[in-house]
């Protein structure tokens, strides 16, 4: 549940919001992510006329309220502000008629304006609460950047995680999140990743404890979020378990809705798996450009077979 006190808190000096009336309705729900101007509302025409989103009074409106007499001012005013309108507010730090006031004040509205222009206003609230509303979800892995790439490392816990994403760090790689990644659906097509803000830049690491990758490597190998490109899955060898040696299946998860490339990576000693996870990054960069070098070898073996089976000569009678 989103309340207007929500958004007044976070976003008070980002907006310039400042309360004017209508203090007590400050638990008022925000229902949807989306705002208006009253525009041709005001004029009477009230079909179709959203009742559950923040209004928005700009220059216009203000100058158009201001020309009615008291009743009519009284009249449009109330059939626009319903019982369901979550907040109202004034771009511009105009005055806001004495009308508007009271009638927030009545209904326990709150009021608030803003030294924004109308435009600028309507565009910063409308991304905010669009980001306020997106899906989101949190998945057990750690968010690494690789070569431009963020990979998710996933896996059973102590199979190697968190010493890989190190192991990455220190060859100049960048850490996302550790443990816990908090995913956010962005734009409804592709997923960004971040960490907790207490657990942001973090580490746990069995034998050694809490460390701060931020101190021991350096900001440069931080980041506080990343979009999510592929999921790379760690689990221990087993010799009776068959893995792809040609990479033509192409795996995929879905979180939130939206599919990723999934590979799973078996583990044990000897391997080195950061070198892995780099050539991962890469692979994937290369099959992002359009190269996919499991079809090309494909393509030729197909290739070199027909030119062979051409060249045979004919079996005798």
């Amino acid at each position: 549940m989103y309340l207007v006190k929500d958004l007044y808190e976070k976003y008070q000096n980002q907006l310039g919001l400042e309360l004017i009336a209508g203090k007590s309705g400050m638990q008022r729900r925000i229902k949807v992510p989306e705002a208006q101007r009253p525009g041709l509302s005001l004029s009477g025409y009230l079909k179709n006329h959203a009742t559950n989103r923040i209004v928005i009074f700009g220059k216009v409106e203000v100058e158009y309220l201001r020309d009615l007499d008291h009743e009519t001012c009284v009249e449009r005013l109330e059939a626009i502000l319903s019982p369901t309108t979550p907040a109202v507010i004034i771009a511009r730090r105009y005055r806001p008629p004495k009308e508007l006031r009271a009638i927030c004040e009545k209904r326990s509205l709150p009021l608030f304006r803003t030294h924004l222009s109308t435009m600028v206003f309507f565009n910063k609230l409308s991304y905010l609460l669009t980001e306020e509303f997106a899906p989101n979800t949190s998945c057990h892995g750690t968010l690494v950047e690789v070569f431009g790439i963020g990979m998710m490392i996933q896996g059973d816990s102590s199979v190697g995680k968190s010493e890989a994403a190190l192991g990455l760090i220190e060859r100049g790689h960048r850490l996302i999140s550790d443990d816990i990644v908090k995913v956010k659906k962005k734009e409804g097509s592709y997923l960004e990743g971040s960490g907790a803000a207490l657990t942001r830049h973090h580490m746990e690491i069995r034998g050694i404890g809490i460390i701060n990758v931020a101190h021991l490597y350096g900001v440069v190998c931080v980041r506080n979020q990343k979009s999510i490109d592929l999921v790379v899955k760690l689990e221990l060898w087993h010799d009776d378990h068959f893995y792809d040696r040609v990479g033509l299946e192409e795996k995929y998860i879905s979180i939130l809705d939206v599919k990723l490339p999934c590979l799973i990576l078996p583990v044990k000693p000897g391997r080195d798996v950061v070198l892995l996870l780099e050539t991962i990054a890469l692979h994937h960069r290369l099959k992002e450009m359009g190269y996919h070098s499991a079809q090309e070898f494909s393509y030729k073996l197909l290739e070199l077979t027909s030119a062979k089976s051409k060249q045979r000569p004919p079996f005798p009678l």
